[in-house]
C-alpha cells in the first residue's frame, strides 16, 4: 500500500467515538497525490488484467487468508474507529471474507469468454461474448461498515481484473490502511491502493481519471458524485440510503418478528442502511407485536463494559435522530419506549415510536439511529402501499407463515432486496446481488451481477465461411434481395 503526499498536505486524526481519545493520524491526500495514485494503479491494472483468472484467484485467496489470519486485529481496528462492539466487528469481518472468497472463485465461470448462438440467418458467424475489466475503479466507502461495504465493491472489482483506489471515510481510514497493508503482503504491485482524506479527496478521486466509480453514502452525496462523473461520462454504481420497511402479517411468528425488528432497527446503533426503520403490522396483532419489541428494547444496554451496541460513529447523527423523534411526537406520534431523553451526546438509547404520521421525517427520511416506527395497517395491501411510499428502495422484509402470501408481497415491494421471515439474511449469500432502486441508488455489488458491474461486455463475431446470401456489400444482387423478401415473412410473419 502506498500513500503519496507532499509536505503541504494537512493531517487527518481519528478519534474513538466511545471516549473521544485520539487513535492515529493520516495524511490528507492532495489532488496531485490522488492523480499520481491513479496513474500507478493504471500501470498496475494493466499487469493485473493480463493475468489469467486462475492467477488472480490465487492472489485473492492469499489476500483473504492474510486478512483471516489476523482477523481479530482487524476487528479491533473497526471497533475502535466506529465504536461498535468487538463481536459486531468480528462478524463484519467474517461476512466480508465470504464475499471475497465467492468473487475470487466465481469470476472465471461468470466472466470468461463463451460462445453464443448466432442464429439461423447468421450460420456463417461464430459469436462469442466475454467480459473485460474497466481498468481502475475508484471506491468511496462509508463509515458504518468500513470493511464489509467497500469490500463489496473492492472484492468484485479486483476479481474482475481491475485495479482499485480506495478512499475510505475520514472516520475510518485505519481500517482501509490495515486492509491495504495485507494486500502488500501477497502482491508487490499497487493493484489496491488507499488515499485518505475528506470529501475533497473523494471528489479528487472521481476526477483523477478512474474508469469507474463505486460510491456508498447518502442520496444527496450520490447526486454530487454523479454530477462529477457526468463531466467525463465515468460510469457509477451507487448504494445510497434506505428507509427500510418490515411488514408483519396477522399469521406471523411475532416472537421471531420482534427479534428481527430489534436486531435490524437497533443493532449497530441503527446505523445500517438496509436494517429496519419502519414496521407496518396488521391491526389485529399490533399491540402484541409492540409489547414484544418493547420487551426486547428494555434488555438493551448502552453503557458499561459490554454494551449491546456502541455510540453514534458520526457525532452529528444524534442531531438527526433527535430531530426526527421530536417531529414524530409533535405530529401526534407516541413514544412507547424511550423518547427525546434517550439522546445523550453520542449515545442514543432505543426509541420505539407508534402511530407516527406517514408524512413525518421519522417515516419519510433516513434516521440512521436506534429508533423504529411501528404503525398499524388494515391489511397487507395497505402495508405494501405505505412501504413503497418513500423516495427510497433499498431493502424490505415481510413476516408471514404463508409462503404464497410472502412471495406475493415480496414481488410488490419496490426494493432491491426483500427478506422473508428474517432481516439481513441475504448479507452473507455471495451469489445474491445487492443494490437499491429509486433514491437508494443503482447498479449492483455481490454475485454474478456484481462481477459484471465491474466489467465491460465485449462481443466478437468471426465469419467462418462465405454467406449464402451476399448482403453485406454495396452491390447486392436482385436475386439476393428477392430471397430476403421471401425470408422475412417466413422467419417473422407468424405471431409465435
Amino acid at each position: 500500500m502506498t500513500l503519496l503526499h507532499d509536505d503541504s498536505t494537512s493531517v487527518l486524526t481519528t478519534t474513538d467515538p466511545r471516549d473521544g481519545s485520539p487513535i492515529a493520524s493520516y495524511p490528507v491526500a492532495s489532488a496531485d497525490d490522488v492523480r499520481r495514485t491513479v496513474e500507478r494503479a493504471t500501470e498496475a491494472g494493466t499487469w493485473w488484467a493480463g493475468l489469467a483468472f486462475s492467477e488472480r484467484r490465487r492472489v485473492l485467496i492469499a489476500f483473504k487468508a492474510a486478512i483471516a489470519r489476523d482477523a481479530k486485529a482487524l476487528a479491533a481496528t473497526i471497533a475502535r474507529e466506529t465504536g461498535k462492539p468487538d463481536g459486531d466487528a468480528l462478524l463484519e469481518v467474517m461476512l466480508t471474507l465470504g464475499h471475497l472468497d465467492w468473487a475470487a472463485k466465481n469470476a472465471e465461470p461468470v466472466l470468461k469468454r463463451r460462445k453464443v448462438r448466432a442464429g439461423l440467418v447468421n450460420y456463417n458467424q461464430h459469436a462469442t461474448l466475454g467480459y473485460v475489466p474497466y481498468g481502475v475503479v475508484g471506491v468511496i466507502g462509508p463509515w458504518n461498515y468500513p470493511f464489509y461495504t467497500p469490500m463489496g465493491s473492492i472484492s468484485y472489482a479486483l476479481a474482475a481484473g481491475n485495479a482499485v483506489v480506495f478512499k475510505p471515510s475520514e472516520l475510518t481510514p485505519g481500517t482501509a490502511v490495515w486492509v491495504a497493508d495485507r494486500w502488500g503482503e501477497v502482491c508487490d504491485r499497487p493493484v489496491l491502493q488507499v488515499v485518505t482524506g475528506g470529501r475533497a479527496t473523494g471528489a479528487d478521486l472521481v476526477r483523477a481519471g478512474v474508469d469507474k466509480v463505486a460510491f456508498t453514502g447518502s442520496t444527496a452525496s450520490a447526486k454530487k458524485v454523479m454530477a462529477a462523473c457526468s463531466e467525463t461520462l465515468t460510469p457509477l454504481v451507487a448504494e445510497c440510503g434506505g428507509k427500510d420497511a418490515l411488514i408483519v402479517a396477522t399469521d406471523a411468528d411475532l416472537d421471531a418478528a420482534a427479534d428481527f425488528i430489534a436486531f435490524g432497527a437497533l443493532g449497530n446503533a441503527g446505523q445500517t442502511c438496509v436494517g429496519v426503520e419502519r414496521v407496518y403490522v396488521e391491526q389485529r396483532v399490533r399491540d402484541a407485536l409492540v409489547d414484544k419489541v418493547v420487551e426486547r428494547a428494555k434488555r438493551i444496554v448502552v453503557t458499561g463494559d459490554a454494551p449491546t451496541y456502541g455510540p453514534m460513529t458520526l457525532a452529528s447523527q444524534t442531531d438527526v435522530v433527535a430531530a426526527h423523534v421530536d417531529d414524530a411526537l409533535a405530529r401526534g406520534g407516541t413514544a412507547v419506549f424511550g423518547g427525546p431523553e434517550s439522546v445523550a451526546d453520542r449515545t442514543v438509547s432505543p426509541i420505539v415510536l407508534v402511530d407516527v404520521p406517514e408524512d413525518s421525517d421519522a417515516v419519510q427520511r433516513e434516521t440512521f439511529g436506534p429508533t423504529v416506527v411501528i404503525n398499524a395497517v388494515a391489511d397487507l395491501d395497505e402495508a405494501v402501499a405505505r412501504a413503497n411510499a418513500t423516495e427510497y428502495g433499498l431493502g424490505a422484509a415481510v413476516f408471514t407463515k404463508d409462503a404464497k402470501k410472502s412471495e406475493r408481497v415480496a414481488a410488490q415491494l419496490r426494493a432491491g432486496v426483500v427478506t422473508i421471515n428474517s432481516v439481513l439474511g441475504f448479507a452473507a449469500i455471495g451469489a445474491l446481488p445487492f443494490g437499491g432502486v429509486k433514491g437508494s441508488g443503482f447498479g449492483r455489488i455481490h454475485g454474478a451481477d456484481g462481477l459484471r458491474e465491474f466489467s465491460v461486455p465485449k462481443s466478437i463475431a468471426r465469419q467462418t465461411r462465405k454467406a449464402a446470401l451476399n448482403l453485406l456489400t454495396l452491390e447486392r444482387s436482385p436475386k439476393d434481395m428477392h430471397m430476403v423478401e421471401r425470408m422475412i415473412p417466413m422467419l417473422h410473419g407468424k405471431a409465435r
